[in-house]
């Protein structure tokens, strides 16, 4: 028997159908996207090789939400460009951990402006909207968001190194020669395009 605290385990079939081992009943893609709502853990294993497949059925269940007739897109065109454009690029090994932080850090701004809203007005977001009230507190917390993504972005950049001085200098003196290798200097050239792309989003 699994200890309490262990995910659910999913297994997938063949036939693409869903088996919830925790409640013995099948399940969809709508329920899986339900229960990573309600922070209910779980991986997902194919049936018959018994791998781990949760990243591929996690990444499907967020296509069907992007192509929900009835739903909102979440991810902008210009956005899926430039992910796509990273794959297979330096950045690929910096981009993971950068946008895990990034959702970390907003998920917990939004539940403190939630909580906020609720305090001063006795409403959520979504009813701020309905209620047609000034978006000014709403802007301001894109804003906010904004300058946290960029803040992360730069804990990704590398300092320059110092001198003994304790002076900052991007080429080490004695050698003469750059103190990066070209590989780490190309990769402080991406982060540092990635961070003009955030500026210039946050000036729009």
């Amino acid at each position: 028997m699994p200890a309490k605290d262990d995910p659910v385990v999913i297994k997938k079939y063949a036939n693409r159908r869903l088996y919830n081992t925790g409640t013995s009943t099948y399940v969809t893609l709508e329920d899986l996207a339900q229960m990573v709502k309600r922070n209910e853990d779980f991986v997902v294993h194919d049936a018959k090789t018994g791998d781990d497949i949760t990243h591929s059925v996690l990444t499907q269940i967020i296509f069907e939400l992007e192509n929900d007739k009835n739903g909102q897109n979440m991810l902008p065109i210009s956005f899926l460009r430039q992910l796509i454009s990273f794959y297979g690029d330096q950045m690929q090994m910096v981009l993971p951990s950068f946008l895990e932080q990034s959702i970390l850090a907003f998920s917990k701004e939004q539940e403190r402006l939630r909580e906020q809203m609720q305090q001063t007005f006795g409403a959520s977001p979504m009813d701020m909207l309905s209620m047609n009230i000034p978006m000014k507190l709403i802007e301001e917390q894109t804003r906010r968001n904004m300058e946290m993504f960029q803040n992360a972005m730069r804990m990704f950049t590398p300092p320059a190194p110092r001198a003994a001085n304790g002076v900052r200098r991007d080429h080490d003196e004695s050698s003469g020669g750059s103190s990066n290798s070209d590989d780490l200097k190309e990769l402080r050239e991406q982060i540092a395009a990635m961070q003009r792309k955030l500026d210039a989003m946050s000036k729009d």
